[in-house]
């Protein structure tokens, strides 16, 4: 994750958080799809819808349900791609 801009302590057990039960599902979808990002010369770009489509089969997620999951893991891409550049900034 330092190719992000991450350090250890940014993963520390004393900054851990709750998850609703309704986003659970989201979550783990956002986090198997961690290798996904597309990355240029500026950093992060986003995911890759493609790949993750292919971690949304892996998982079995119906189709009915994909795309309140593909929203939701946006919204998550938005504010991972703000943190990215926040910390870029510096």
């Amino acid at each position: 994750m330092s190719a992000f801009g991450f350090e250890e302590a940014d993963f520390d057990d004393a900054q851990l958080f709750g998850v609703w039960p309704c986003n659970w599902r989201a979550v783990c979808l956002f986090i198997a799809a961690g290798t996904q990002w597309r990355v240029g010369m500026a950093g992060a770009t986003g995911l890759d819808y493609a790949a993750l489509a292919a971690v949304m089969d892996f998982h079995g997620i119906p189709a009915k349900k994909r795309r309140r999951l593909f929203d939701d893991i946006r919204l998550m891409e938005a504010e991972a791609l703000e943190v990215m550049r926040e910390r870029a900034d510096g």
